[in-house]
């Protein structure tokens, strides 16, 4: 099986920041000193650059590391699916779906 082609988000962010938003490098920097960004640091990297947009979250995609280091997160914190959903703006059903795979 190919691994798919990703997208050099270090590269985007730091000419987004570069270009647009000069003022918030330094509150970024840490993570974009980050040898390999994962999913969850790219969602991370949005939210401190563009604020806690809620309109544009249908096209949000998780690699296998994401999805266990969120379900990971929930064994540590004890929460519900509920909780995590709206914790990380994920569908409740789609936890329950990667328990079922990855548990």
């Amino acid at each position: 099986m190919r691994e798919a082609i990703k997208p050099d988000y270090k590269r985007l962010y730091m000419d987004i920041l570069e270009l647009k938003f000069p003022e918030k490098k330094e509150i970024c920097a840490e993570v974009l000193n980050k040898e390999e960004l994962e999913t969850l640091d790219v969602i991370m990297l949005n939210t401190m650059i563009f604020g806690d947009r809620i309109n544009n979250q249908k096209h949000k995609s998780y690699d296998q590391n994401s999805i266990l280091e969120i379900l990971d997160y929930q064994k540590k914190n004890p929460c519900s699916n509920k909780d995590l959903s709206l914790l990380f703006r994920i569908s409740r059903n789609t936890i329950t779906k990667w328990k079922r795979i990855y548990i």
